[in-house]
């Protein structure tokens, strides 16, 4: 029997992208079926019941999700982050993660330098704004979008610093940046600073007042990463004792920040309605091909690359 590989959308793919995933898989013998732009939890639920593998984007792969799919041995998320996944009860399932790290850095790298154009600009507003030749930008965690940001800042004429605590200096170095030595330092020494961490236990809050207030005078904060690492208390008090202080991110806060930023801030924040750093034609299909790629692999090959349970 063909093994089925469900591709579990609710944000789809771009057809040309979903047409390349669907032609890798049937080429390898596998049965593709779609589950695109759906609402509801339940259609997942029902969809997943027999699928042997899973290809998803933003969707949550969670307890209940995982205790449907009878069959499922593998999921993979097309894109870096997996944080949707709850990657502990796959593995109690006997069920590999993985993602598909870099396949969509260079879009989520553009994004982030053209939300600092954006707010350099005044958001285009028609007022004068500033330019971003001779600043200093500084990227919290230089991995795969890091090492792109830093090319294109220094494209504009910026100075490039760095801190990544899973790299030493002259992995920093070799990534197209100066390192420093600590987080503060990274944040007192930047006017735009570019946020490349992921969430977990250790990040998940950690960017808050005591590192916003360390900013300089007009700096702007990016975030292309995840709003969790973000403490919203601690930007809202920031942009309220700090009105130098701008804020841009792909990443919605929640409803109670959303409106508290509007009702004040709204001119020195800006996010996007929807989280689009990956989205972009060559993102999708780089991202799609790779994941479908994946699970060719692991299961005619036993390829293990890019797990994330192990």
């Amino acid at each position: 029997m063909a093994k089925k590989v469900l591709l579990a959308t609710e944000k789809a793919f771009a057809k040309t992208a979903r047409d390349e995933v669907v032609g890798i898989l049937n080429q390898a013998g596998y049965e593709a079926v779609l589950l695109e732009n759906y609402k509801d939890k339940a259609q997942l639920i029902a969809a997943v019941a027999d699928a042997d593998a899973l290809i998803i984007r933003s969707d949550v792969v969670d307890k209940e999700v995982l205790a449907a799919a009878k069959s499922l041995k593998l999921v993979v998320r097309a894109g870096a982050g997996y944080d949707n996944i709850d990657c502990a009860a796959a593995k109690e399932r006997g069920v590999a993660a993985k993602n598909t790290p870099g396949q969509n850095s260079n879009a989520v790298a553009e994004l982030a330098l053209g939300l600092m154009v954006f707010m350099a600009r005044n958001r285009f507003n028609g007022k004068s704004g500033t330019e971003l030749r001779g600043k200093r930008l500084g990227i919290h965690g230089i991995g795969a979008v890091g090492r792109l940001v830093a090319g294109i800042g220094k494209g504009f004429g910026m100075t490039v610093k760095a801190f990544d605590p899973f790299l030493n200096p002259e992995q920093i170095k070799d990534a197209g940046a100066e390192p420093v030595a600590t987080l503060q330092d990274l944040y007192s020494g930047s006017d735009y600073l570019s946020l490349h961490v992921p969430a977990n236990k250790d990040t998940k809050k950690s960017i808050g007042f005591a590192l916003l207030n360390l900013m300089p005078r007009g700096a702007c904060l990016v975030n292309t990463a995840r709003a969790e690492v973000i403490d919203e208390a601690g930007l809202l008090e920031a942009l309220e004792k700090r009105p130098d202080l701008r804020y841009a991110s792909d990443v919605e806060p929640s409803a109670a920040t959303a409106e508290a930023i509007q009702a004040k801030y709204a001119e020195r924040a800006y996010w996007t309605p929807k989280k689009i750093g990956a989205q972009t034609e060559e993102a999708n299909v780089n991202a799609g091909l790779a994941a479908a790629r994946q699970i060719v692999a692991f299961f005619e090959r036993g390829e293990k690359r890019f797990i994330v349970n192990p």
